[in-house]
């Protein structure tokens, strides 16, 4: 395992009937970086998650996938956090937000926890949200039950968007370990053509 690397949590459900559903657009954003750089995912029993880990440029990164289920994401999280004994600025927190449009994405530190579940047991493992995020929109329920939202998949429109938003993703995420998070936020919360309705949230 590498000496302090950075850390990638992307946030979801284990298990095939959570695969592609809204609340595991962390997981899909891991993928797609794993993918680019080749890097395989095998399981970890004392992180309860699943990890890859490789060089990325100049950078040594190990990506994490808990397999707590959401509301524990933290247990996982913490784990990695003590063995890697990393500071904070070097982890980043991959997740869904429903306060964001679907073609959004947004990082931030020392933010809230804005309701979601993942990001609060973080924070209670933790002690701290001084930590960075990137927030993947998956916009809100017109009308309905919340939890049937968020365990719900993109309709055919949505999904169509994904592979995109996702590159969006992977991008801030390479900006973020290769020049900093001030980059990676000016890239992540700039206005872009697919969503010219952006704004600051």
């Amino acid at each position: 395992m590498f000496a302090n690397p950075f850390l990638i949590a992307g946030l979801g459900n284990p298990g095939k009937e959570y695969e592609k559903t809204r609340h595991n657009i962390g997981f899909r954003a891991l993928d797609v970086i794993a993918e680019k750089y080749r890097l395989s995912f095998g399981r970890h029993a004392k992180w309860q998650g699943r990890v890859a880990q490789g060089q990325i440029g100049s950078a040594e990164v190990v990506l994490l996938m808990p397999r707590t289920f959401m509301n524990q994401s933290g247990v996982s999280v913490a784990a990695a956090m003590g063995d890697l004994r990393i500071e904070l600025s070097r982890l980043l927190l991959v997740v869904d937000d429903i306060a964001l449009p679907v073609g959004q994405i947004r990082m931030r530190i020392n933010s809230g926890s804005g309701g979601h579940n993942g990001l609060k047991s973080v924070e209670e493992h933790l002690q701290t949200n001084r930590f960075a995020r990137l927030r993947i929109g998956i916009g809100d329920r017109e009308e309905g039950d919340l939890t049937d939202h968020v365990l719900g998949k993109f309709s055919l429109e949505e999904e169509r968007l994904i592979p995109e938003i996702l590159e969006r993703a992977l991008q801030a995420m390479e900006l973020w370990f290769e020049k900093g998070l001030t980059s990676a936020m000016d890239f992540a919360n700039r206005k872009h053509p697919s969503n010219p309705s952006n704004g600051v949230v």
